[in-house]
């Protein structure tokens, strides 16, 4: 990527050291074609991020001869999805059936996760990594976009690309400046994420506890939950209004077994908002520029799939794209291929993730009575074969990637 006067050069220009950015920045350089991945920020230490990297990506990794190298670093297993819905406990999906290497959702910080892909994508000649740099605007002639601009610590740069591929989020700065039309499905709900204290005498599972009025999601992090507590869509004003002391209380109804400990939560500065958004794009490309995970298709929280679905796509694309890379001939057509491949799980899943929103987590928020367990959940305690379903859902999703020899 050589340097000259502000302006560098490369063959595929990546904004977003998110998930989807580092894997294709991996899988492009293992394929020998130079690329570029922009993060903005200084490291990949931010908190209340999705944890979870569930058996579709275990598998990716497994294929890339990296799954044992990456178990060595601290995680939880997930073997099974358990919901607490009033006084009875049920089993909502089991991952000990599928089809895959690893059979369960792996519970690991994503920072570690970013570090270990960037660090084996640097074995790479092909591959670089520019820290502090943000994706700010589009390099455009006759209607192609030809590279980006970006503000770095030495200032604003230019970069020269055959392809700019936007992984910048939900909030994509690219995507606002190319001008792409935003559907918004809508999201009823946001979600407040906090930690507390764990216990060896503590519950074993990651769980749902749903009661009248309140839902709340416990997630084994080792030596702590993360806690994600989830409120009406534009309720945090009305719930802070009401007082910490009130939020603890209920926070301490919604899991007894951590009661004593709701102490933890000393501020408001301790609990952090996810504004739940549920959106996607009519069309994920034009002529040299590609977008991809949340920047196309932004997911609801529902299931924790949104960065296995960003690393589909980011596996989809490298699998597409890579040979009309080497060749610097990235046409218009390569780019359809991309959305053809994974429009259909991506707006399949948002559409399970809404209905759960609307049918079953809104109707419980909106309870005052004394809840049911559903017919389907019942179901799938008289018959475990059917707790198979949901886990593969989950676990590996629609149209599951794979990676292409190189």
């Amino acid at each position: 990527m050589p340097s000259a006067a502000g302006v560098l050069s490369t063959t595929c220009c990546i904004a977003g050291g998110g998930p989807a950015g580092m894997m294709l920045g991996l899988l492009l350089a293992r394929a020998g074609v130079d690329v570029t991945v922009l993060e903005k920020h200084a490291d990949f230490l931010r908190d209340f991020r999705g944890d979870t990297i569930h058996p579709s990506t275990l598998q990716v990794m497994h294929e890339l001869g990296l799954l044992e190298k990456l178990l060595q670093l601290p995680h939880q297993k997930a073997v099974r999805l358990k919901g607490q819905i009033g006084d009875i406990s049920v089993i909502i999906a089991d991952f000990s059936h599928l089809p895959t290497v690893a059979k369960y959702i792996a519970l690991m910080p994503q920072w570690d996760f970013l570090s270990f892909l960037a660090s084996e994508a640097k074995r790479y000649p092909s591959f670089h990594l520019l820290m502090r740099t943000e994706a700010t605007g589009l390099i455009e002639r006759k209607g192609q976009i030809v590279g980006l601009r970006a503000q770095s610590p030495e200032g604003e740069i230019e970069i020269a690309a055959d392809l700019v591929v936007g992984c910048d989020g939900r909030h994509s700065t690219l995507r606002e400046v190319a001008g792409f039309k935003v559907v918004e499905t809508g999201a009823p709900i946001d979600v407040l994420w906090f930690r507390l204290s764990r216990l060896q005498s503590d519950p074993d599972d990651t769980m749902g506890r749903f009661d009248p009025g309140r839902m709340m999601v416990t997630i084994d992090r080792g030596d702590y939950w993360q806690c994600a507590y989830v409120i009406p869509k534009g309720s945090l004003e009305k719930i802070r209004a009401a007082g910490l002391e009130a939020f603890k209380a209920s926070v301490a109804a919604a899991a007894p077994f951590a009661a004593a400990r709701v102490g933890e939560i000393a501020s408001w500065d301790d609990v952090k908002l996810l504004t739940v958004t549920v959106d996607h794009l009519e069309r994920w490309y034009k002529p040299g520029l590609l977008l991809i995970g949340d920047a196309a298709h932004a997911m609801s929280p529902v299931g924790g799939v949104g960065i296995n679905l960003a690393i589909q796509d980011a596996i989809a694309a490298a699998n597409i794209l890579t040979r009309a890379l080497r060749e610097k001939h990235v046409d218009l057509s390569h780019l359809q291929r991309v959305q053809k491949r994974r429009l259909w799980p991506a707006r399949m899943t948002q559409r399970l993730q809404v209905a759960v929103q609307n049918r079953i987590i809104t109707a419980t928020l909106n309870s005052t009575a004394a809840l049911k367990v559903p017919l389907v959940v019942r179901l799938f305690q008289r018959f475990p074969f059917f707790q198979r379903l949901p886990a593969r859902l989950v676990g590996i999703g629609f149209r599951p990637e794979h990676v292409h020899k190189v």
